[in-house]
């Protein structure tokens, strides 16, 4: 499955969360399993709270990184819960992406009114 195959998916299994839960107020952590619950559902292999190591000078430092969702070990997911959407969670998602070796990431602001405005896709142009 392509990337962009799974971010269709992703895309109404987070508008279908959204509605369920009733919109933006519950904590991340919520949004995070309910929508791997229904991405599961629809047939992905997701990961949860992936660890993802950091080499600094060829070295391994001690304090991973932990991504939300990695679906189909090909498209990582960052969910928020915040009023307002902020770059850094784009660039959050690029770091995961670029350590990775992935090319498409997507940041889910579930704290938005509308989902389709918390809806953002991030590409790593490898």
């Amino acid at each position: 499955m392509h990337e962009n195959d799974i971010s269709k998916i992703v895309l109404n299994a987070s508008i279908e969360v959204h509605r369920t839960l009733g919109g933006p107020g519950l904590l991340e952590s919520v949004y995070e399993e309910a929508l791997a619950w229904e991405l599961e559902r629809a047939g992905l292999d997701v990961k949860r709270q992936t660890l993802v190591p950091i080499i600094y000078k060829g070295n391994r430092l001690s304090t991973p990184l932990k991504l939300d969702l990695l679906l189909n070990d090909l498209v990582v997911i960052e969910c928020k819960a915040a009023s307002k959407y902020n770059d850094v969670f784009a660039a959050q998602v690029l770091t995961y992406l670029r350590l990775m070796e992935l090319k498409l990431g997507l940041v889910i602001n579930f704290g938005e009114r509308m989902l389709k405005d918390g809806f953002h896709r991030v590409v790593n142009r490898l």
